[in-house]
This record gives structure tokens, C-alpha cells and sequence, in this order.
């Protein structure tokens, strides 16, 4: 099958899984006990308010027209309204969501640069300590819960050591002396654009706490998966003929085993990338993270079904994009996996 037509088969699966996603949310968000048209009007409300606020919002509507008509409006990029802010979805959306982007991408960096060389090496070291450290290490990752890991890292180099800073996106100081000026919403390009060296190594080393947090289930998972991978890939024949034709050890581990031990990982990694935007919740409440894990928990505090709904649906989106990035990525790495 054409690379192309690979694409366009998955494309059209999307729509479908899209569209059941927007089903399943919104006949959710119908059944769960509360109205939305008090929640509109604020508190205290009248009769007459609630009533006129459920005929603005469309809730007088049959059931079935309420759907046709939201997704008539998510078609054309309507996500809706928030219940609490009265502002349309998208706007908070394009606030929020580069925020916790940055965020995860910075954690996904991490488990890259730290995870895949820690098991490539366990892998070449079989039995040795750096590998039983190794080992230790990746269990310790998966299993230590993450609001745990982020209260204890907040302790240590915050309370204990004074060298990073509690929580926020960006020092007080600092927002006042050299605001960040928003261009695509990710402090660190839009530092980079700027030429705002000082709000970037602001925002860098309060990035670090949070990311590492949400990166250390990523990089135990890393380790194992390239470890494992490994361990297989350098008992191939290609492998005993490359050190015997004595090519430089970390040519045949960095250069030839890692190009087909890589693929498993880069796969874990690229779930783990769309787990962690919803995983982000309990890291950006803990560091006070002005991202979408902070926008999702105001939402169902104040049972704001339109952003829960939105949420979900973009968060599907990503999914569905890093499957399809990933499966490309794996013909590109292996000539012998075939796109069907």
C-alpha cells in the first residue's frame, strides 16, 4: 500500500473515532446530573434567568438537536462556550494548551536523552552494576506515584536546597522586568524569538521540576523497553560480524543495534507523549502550572462539561496523530514493516 493512501485510509478512521468520541462526551455530559443553564447564570439564580439562559444555550432543544447542532459547530472549529468564563473554548484553549505542550515535550526530551542511552548501555552490560542500577532505576520510575515524586522534589530543591524555584511558569521579577513576549504561546521559543535570554533561563529552571516529574515514568519505561530490545538485537549475526571485523563499540551499539532496538521505545514514548497531557493534572496542580491540566481541573471542579468535552476531543486528536506519526516513523526505521 502507497504511503499516501496508507494516510488517507487512517485519516478517514479518525473521523470516525472523532465522531464517536463527540457521541459518547456529549451523551455523558447530558446524563451526569446538573444543569448547565444555572451554572450559566451564576449563583443565586432566578427562574426566570435559568429559564432564559436554557433557551440561549440550546438545552430546550431535543436531545438530538442539541447533538446535530454541536457538531454542526465543531465542524466548523466551534468548540463550544465555557460555563464558567462565558469565553469561547478555542481562545482558552490556545492559552493553555501550548503550556502544558511545552511542558510535556521538555519531559519527553528528558526520557529521550536520558532513558534510551541508560538502556542501550544495561543492554550492552548485561549482569554488571551500571545494568542492575539501571534495572532498579526504571522499576523505581514506573512504580513511584507522580504527586508523591513532585511533593518530594519540591522539598528537596525548593524547602531543603533553595535551588529551584516552588512552582509557576515564570518569576514574579521577572514577568516584570522581562515579560515574555506571546507569539506561539511556548515561553522558550518565544524567548528564543525575542532575544529574552533572561525570561528563558527563567522559564527553563522552572521547567525543570515539572518536567523531570512527568518524565520519570517515561524514562523507566525508556530503559526497560530499550534494554530488553537490546539485549535481542545484539546477539544477531550482523552484530558478531561487525566486532569481528573490529568496528569501534559505540559505532555497533549507537550506529547499528539502536537503529532496530529504537522502534518498540520510540513507540512507548509516543503513547506516553498523549498519556501525559492528561497525565499533566496532578503535576501542574502541584507546581502551580498554568496549563491544560489546571484549565481540566477548574472544569470538572465547577462541572463545566463544554471544556471537558473539548478536552477530550482534542486530547483524541493527538492520540490519533501520534499513531499515525508513529507507525510512518516505524516503516521509515524498518524496511521489513509493511503499512496494510
Amino acid at each position: 500500500m502507497r504511503v499516501w493512501e496508507y494516510i488517507l485510509r487512517r485519516l478517514a478512521l479518525a473521523v470516525l473515532v472523532l465522531f464517536g468520541v463527540s457521541v459518547i462526551t456529549f451523551f455523558i455530559a447530558r446524563v451526569v446530573p446538573s444543569d448547565p443553564a444555572a451554572l450559566w447564570v451564576g449563583p443565586r439564580p432566578t427562574q426566570e434567568q435559568i429559564a432564559a439562559a436554557r433557551v440561549a444555550l440550546g438545552l430546550d432543544q431535543p436531545l438530538h438537536i442539541q447533538y446535530l447542532r454541536y457538531l454542526g459547530n465543531l465542524l466548523h472549529g466551534d468548540l463550544g462556550v465555557s460555563v464558567k468564563t462565558h469565553q469561547p473554548i478555542v481562545e482558552d484553549l490556545r492559552t493553555y494548551l501550548p503550556s502544558t505542550l511545552e511542558l510535556v515535550l521538555v519531559g519527553m526530551f528528558m526520557a529521550l536523552t536520558t532513558g534510551i542511552p541508560l538502556g542501550v548501555l544495561s543492554g550492552a552490560r548485561r549482569n554488571s552494576p551500571l545494568d542492575h542500577t539501571s534495572r532498579l532505576v526504571a522499576v523505581a520510575a514506573v512504580s513511584i506515584p507522580t504527586f508523591w515524586l513532585g511533593l518530594l522534589l519540591q522539598l528537596l530543591f525548593f524547602g531543603r536546597f533553595k535551588l529551584l524555584p516552588l512552582g509557576g511558569r515564570l518569576s514574579t521579577d521577572i514577568a516584570l522586568r522581562h515579560p515574555v513576549q506571546q507569539i506561539t504561546g511556548f515561553y522558550l521559543l518565544d524567548s528564543v524569538i525575542t532575544q529574552n535570554w533572561a525570561a528563558f533561563g527563567d522559564v527553563l529552571i522552572h521547567l525543570i521540576l515539572p518536567a523531570f516529574t512527568l518524565a520519570t515514568y517515561a524514562i523507566g519505561l525508556a530503559i526497560r523497553m530499550t534494554r530488553s530490545t537490546m539485549v535481542e538485537v545484539l546477539e544477531e549475526k550482523y552484530i558478531v560480524a561487525a566486532r569481528a571485523a573490529g568496528l569501534p563499540e559505540r559505532t555497533i551499539l549507537f550506529r547499528l543495534a539502536l537503529k532496530n532496538a529504537i522502534v518498540p521505545t520510540l513507540t512507548v514514548l509516543g503513547l506516553s507523549f498523549v498519556y501525559s497531557l492528561t497525565g499533566a493534572i496532578l503535576v501542574e496542580v502541584i507546581f502551580s502550572w498554568p496549563g491544560l491540566g489546571s484549565y481540566v481541573t477548574s472544569a470538572i471542579l465547577n462541572v463545566d462539561f463544554p471544556v471537558i468535552m473539548a478536552v477530550t476531543l482534542v486530547v483524541t486528536v493527538f492520540y490519533v496523530l501520534i499513531n499515525l506519526v508513529l507507525d510512518l516513523l516505524q516503516v521509515a526505521l524498518d524496511p521489513r514493516v509493511v503499512l496494510r
